[in-house]
């Protein structure tokens, strides 16, 4: 099973993605993390992503591919599948994960969109500064970060209900409902 969960800054994917992972042996793949990880280890990868991040650029889609890549072939046998959690970002990424699953004959089972209305995303993120300290949380970078998010987004939601993968789910309720939303529609995969 091959989950792709998608949402906004603060829409509680972090929080979702730990519980799905848990109660579905799913592989959580974060893109971030794979990067920071193959940095610190200094792999050849990771050598050449810190020599663009380095320089302020962003890191190639070719690049993340292969870290994608590699961490799928490492954790293929170890789940039941994946969660991609920030990656693909956009309908251009979506077709090269298209294409490095189809190698594995592996494919996306389903795509999980936590709907948040804007207003209250901005409110989550002030409490959540407020709880956890989180220095990107402010209200300009989230700004910025939900602009961004919806202009790169929206291409990949259409994307994705074209294939009728997409399901929306009512991210502002209670985590706990939430939660149940999503694993309801896992179980009838």
């Amino acid at each position: 099973m091959n989950l792709i969960l998608l949402g906004p800054p603060g829409a509680g994917k972090g929080t979702q993605a730990k519980s799905l992972c848990d109660k579905f042996n799913l592989c959580h793949l974060s893109t971030g993390d794979i990067l920071r990880n193959e940095v610190t280890e200094q792999t050849d990868l990771g050598k050449q992503a810190k020599s663009i991040m380095d320089k302020g650029e962003l890191v190639s889609n070719n690049i993340i591919l292969e870290i994608i890549k590699k961490f799928i072939n490492e954790n293929l046998s170890k789940y039941q599948g994946f969660l991609f959690d920030g990656f693909p970002r956009s309908a251009e990424q979506a077709d090269m994960l298209d294409t490095i699953l189809n190698d594995i004959s592996v494919s996306i089972n389903k795509v999980i969109l936590l709907d948040v209305d804007q207003s209250i995303l901005l409110n989550r993120i002030i409490k959540r500064k407020e709880e956890e300290g989180r220095k990107d949380d402010n209200e300009d970078v989230l700004k910025s970060r939900l602009d961004v998010y919806f202009t790169q987004t929206q291409p990949l939601i259409d994307y994705y209900s074209k294939l009728k993968l997409l399901e929306k789910v009512d991210g502002t309720k209670e985590i706990i409902q939430v939660n149940q939303d999503i694993n309801m529609i896992m179980e009838a995969i």
